[in-house]
């Protein structure tokens, strides 16, 4: 994580499940924040729950007493592929003039 952490510390992020439950309260209470609601995407370094992050509106609880700046970071990173990931696709709008020439062909000169 930071230059002061362990360089080979373990570094796990991954979606919470039920169980976490219990862990991400205590990670919030820590933080004095409330619960992040909705999916999460956890920090875990060496086994401990140092950070979690909702997947609905990015809300972050983070051990304050942990360097967890750059696993936010991470998190937060990680957060964004995996909600661009299971968007709905976007449906393009066809630009000015261009759904006219597709109905009826090129235009000749």
């Amino acid at each position: 994580m930071t230059s002061t952490t362990n360089p080979t510390a373990t570094l796990a992020i991954r979606p919470a499940d039920h169980a976490d439950a219990p862990a991400v309260a205590r990670l919030a209470a820590l933080d004095s924040a409330d619960v992040p609601t909705g999916r999460l995407l956890l920090g875990i370094v060496d086994d401990r729950l140092l950070a979690a992050v909702s997947l609905e509106d990015g809300t972050v609880v983070a051990d304050p007493f942990a360097p967890t700046a750059e696993l936010v970071a991470l998190l937060r990173r990680r957060a964004d592929r995996v909600v661009a990931a299971t968007a709905p696709p976007r449906r393009h709008r066809a630009l000015p003039g261009f759904a006219a020439r597709r109905r009826h062909g090129p235009r000749m000169a």
